[in-house]
C-alpha cells in the first residue's frame, strides 16, 4: 500500500476517513492495514517536525561523518547498532563515498557534542575518523519547509 505510506509520512494526522475516501477505501480496510503495517515493522512511528527557530530548545544539532574499520562477521551493522544506541545519536545511516557513517547527534550544546565524540565515540576501536558539521540553519526537513523570506531579485521600477 505505497498510496497509503506516502499520505502518512506527508501527514500522519490526516483523519483515516479522509485517507479512506482519497484510497477509495473503507475507513475500516485504512484501520486494519495501518496495522498491519505497523506490526510488520514498515511504520516504526509517528513524529513532528519542529520549526526550531519558532520553539528553540537550546540544542545544537551535529551531523557526523564517521569512519570504521568493519568487523570481520559483522560487518558495519554491529558497528553501527552501538553507536545507534547513544542517547545523542538521533539518525544513523550507512553510506556510500568517503565515510561509512552519517550520525546526526543532538546535545545540549557545543561542548556536549564534542564531549560525546571526544569521550564516547571516538574512544570505539572500529572508529577510524570523524568529521563534525554544525547545522546552522534548517530550510527544509523531511519534504517540510520552514518559513524561508524571499528578497525580491529585482528592484521595483516607479516611474
Amino acid at each position: 500500500m505505497e498510496a497509503l505510506v506516502d499520505l502518512l509520512q506527508q501527514n500522519a494526522l490526516l483523519p483515516r476517513e479522509d485517507i479512506a475516501r482519497l484510497l477509495d477505501l473503507t475507513v475500516e480496510q485504512v484501520n486494519v492495514e495501518i496495522a498491519r503495517l505497523e506490526a510488520e515493522g514498515v511504520i516504526l512511528g509517528y513524529q513532528a517536525i519542529v520549526n526550531r527557530e519558532k520553539w528553540d530548545t537550546d540544542t545544537v544539532t551535529a551531523v557526523i561523518e564517521v569512519r570504521v574499520m568493519p568487523e570481520r562477521d559483522g560487518g558495519f551493522d554491529r558497528i553501527a547498532s552501538r553507536i545507534a544506541k547513544f542517547e545523542e545519536v538521533q539518525t544513523c545511516y550507512l553510506m556510500s563515498g568517503g565515510y561509512d557513517l552519517m550520525i546526526v547527534v543532538q546535545a545540549r550544546n557545543l561542548r556536549a557534542v564534542a564531549a560525546f565524540v571526544a569521550e564516547k565515540l571516538s574512544t570505539i576501536e572500529a572508529v577510524q575518523s570523524t568529521a563534525t558539521h554544525f547545522r546552522l540553519k534548517t530550510y527544509k526537513e523531511n519534504g517540510a519547509f520552514h518559513q524561508v523570506e524571499h528578497a525580491p531579485e529585482r528592484l521595483s521600477v516607479s516611474p
